[in-house]
């Protein structure tokens, strides 16, 4: 940097010219544009840049060093001083995934926190470099609006071997994951007249307010043991659906066969939208084969959406949609005056990542590491939590955990915090949580499987402690009547 754009001295001031970079130095560090630890230039270097006696920069550092400004460190040179921290940044606004703070707790059982041990550092890396080395100069150019076209083509093969996605490399958009493809479906929709998404309850609460900041209005839909209530979607008359089907949010609900004919009906009888968020699709750690997606049934009704957040790591910011034809357009229009494009050299590693196969053995070790903790977690709920049950399709990142009626749900997680274990309740994520049954949702990816044993034990703790004495909560009413939504049965 030439530090003349941040320094500067002017002979015809009445300060002297030491006290001139003595205060201007003093000033950009109290501001905090001079960070804790920002290295300076060498007094030769500070004093050439701004036509002085090297004296009088010298002159300058001693005195903020004995301030407290700065400090001298032999074979480091000169360094605005640690202790010189701006005051702390004011609590994170919270996201589409989290309420913003986080507690301190040894054990976090938060579903779809995301486990970041596993990730492969080696077959990554060796990807990305394998990218580089074959990059062109035209490939390090402004990307296409809807990706690399090598990544376009992996993902197109990958998605129709591994889930039976029926689209083309032209149809696919990849995305900075799965919020950024929402923000610019409903974006779409609202210029084509939809001002109305119909949405699972329960669902994501982050996901549902998300909705209504982008300009729509979310319309809950029941949710029972079969999945999403299509007679019930039917009566909204919303013109568009936000899914997860294969592994509903948070239930663990597998949308049954009957419904999802039923919902490709419902999307073609009405010329209505069904968007798909597979948001955990690549973890299915049932033994039986995974349900494949719901896109195939109709292709031109249906956006399938995916991430690699769950599979590899949310920090990746990586995700794509499948996109009808007709939608590709509009989505390609709408994105143009809000981004140019994701990043391409993360795309081509990614691309190389699948056409080498280490995405496919990568899966396969996180899968098996998660049956092991899911079992882990299971065999612990019934030894530590009597009256509880595990409830939906064994996959992604969570547990579905119904309570026995009457359990004070909010109280239980208040005991468990105070036993240092972090867990959310089940009733959150419904619109009208005074109705809906006790549950927690119980996140096992971040903990390891030594360790559920004991954070379950310690929930199991806090679980005996109630004695609330209260009577059963209200039940709300599904189209299944059989099966209450605790006991039934994506994005990160």
């Amino acid at each position: 940097m030439a530090w003349h754009a941040l320094v500067d001295v002017s002979r015809n001031s009445a300060l002297p010219l030491t006290a001139q970079i003595e205060s201007t130095l003093r000033n950009e560090i109290s501001a905090g544009a001079l960070h804790p630890g920002t290295r300076l230039p060498s007094s030769r270097q500070l004093a050439e840049d701004l036509g002085v006696s090297r004296s009088v920069v010298v002159e300058a550092y001693g005195r903020l060093i004995a301030e407290g400004y700065l400090e001298a460190v032999r074979g480091s040179g000169t360094r605005v001083a640690p202790h010189m921290a701006a005051p702390p940044a004011p609590p994170g606004l919270p996201t589409l995934l989290d309420d913003g703070l986080v507690p301190p707790a040894r054990w976090d059982l938060r579903g779809g926190t995301a486990g970041l041990t596993g990730f492969p550092h080696r077959e990554w890396l060796a990807s990305y470099q394998r990218a580089l080395s074959g990059a062109g100069p035209h490939d390090l150019d402004y990307p296409p609006l809807s990706g690399a076209a090598a990544l376009r083509e992996e993902l197109a093969q990958y998605l129709g071997r591994a889930r039976g996605v029926l689209t083309t490399p032209g149809q696919i958009m990849v995305m900075s994951g799965f919020a950024q493809a929402l923000g610019l479906l409903c974006s779409v929709l609202s210029a084509d007249g939809i001002d109305r998404i119909a949405m699972e309850d329960p669902c994501h609460h982050r996901q549902r307010q998300f909705l209504q900041e982008v300009g729509q209005r979310p319309v809950p839909v029941p949710v029972d043991a079969e999945g999403i209530d299509v007679d019930a979607l039917s009566r909204t008359g919303a013109r568009a659906v936000l899914v997860t089907p294969a592994h509903q949010f948070p239930t663990g609900a597998t949308l049954t066969a009957q419904r999802r004919e039923a919902l490709v009906r419902w999307a073609r009888d009405t010329d209505a939208w069904v968007i798909e968020d597979d948001y955990d699709g690549d973890l299915w750690l049932e033994r039986g084969a995974r349900p494949p997606a719901l896109q195939r049934l109709a292709p031109e009704h249906v956006v399938y959406g995916g991430t690699a957040s769950k599979s590899l790591a949310p920090g990746l910011r990586f995700g794509w949609l499948a996109v009808p034809a007709r939608l590709l357009a509009p989505l390609e229009r709408m994105r143009s005056h809000r981004d140019l494009g994701s990043d391409i050299v993360t795309q081509l590693a990614f691309a190389e990542f699948l056409r080498s196969g280490h995405f496919d053995r990568h899966l396969r070790r996180r899968r098996a590491r998660y049956r092991v903790r899911r079992e882990a977690l299971t065999q612990s709920v019934r030894r530590h939590l009597p009256g509880a049950r595990i409830a939906g399709a064994a996959a992604g990142l969570h547990a579905y955990l119904s309570l026995p009626p009457g359990t004070d749900e909010a109280a239980l997680v208040e005991r468990a915090l105070r036993r240092s274990v972090l867990v959310r309740g089940g009733r959150r994520y419904h619109r009208r949580p005074e109705l809906a049954a006790p549950a927690l949702v119980l996140g096992y990816a971040a903990v390891p499987r030594t360790g559920i044993a004991e954070a379950v034990e310690a929930l199991g703790a806090a679980y005996a402690e109630r004695g609330e004495g209260a009577g059963p909560a209200p039940a709300r009413k599904f189209s299944n009547s059989a099966a209450p939504p605790s006991v039934m049965m994506l994005s990160g």
